[in-house]
């Protein structure tokens, strides 16, 4: 279901896979992250998602007037994984509201995995 802002002369209708892309370009201006992560439910595998797929990664819910993010996320090898998550939910955030006036009432980051360089 798309976010929805109703205004006097009418209604904005925001889709969620619009969302899904802000979030995930706010997430990938974070240092630490390597990229979005889709995994494979059939064999466990995980997949680095390239750029224009970057929204795979992301599962959005617009709810009964609830926002809620759910990032899937592969991290650089030596990064404190606590700060990087927070720093991915602050630049979320600050995205979705500043670009659609929506606030996400959850931002989740699920760090599927980590690369070494």
């Amino acid at each position: 279901m798309p976010a929805v802002i109703n205004r006097e002369m009418g209604s904005i209708i925001i889709e969620n896979n619009v969302l899904a892309s802000i979030a995930g370009m706010s997430a990938m201006e974070s240092y630490g992250i390597v990229g979005m992560a889709s995994k494979n439910a059939t064999d466990g595998l995980l997949e680095l998602l390239r750029f224009e797929n970057i929204s795979k990664g992301i599962k959005v819910i617009t709810d009964d007037d609830k926002l809620v993010i759910e990032l899937h996320v592969v991290l650089e090898y030596g990064v404190r994984i606590s700060t990087v998550g927070q720093n991915i939910i602050d630049n979320v955030k600050f995205r979705i509201k500043e670009l659609t006036n929506l606030e996400p009432d959850q931002v989740s980051v699920i760090v599927e995995g980590i690369r070494i360089k």
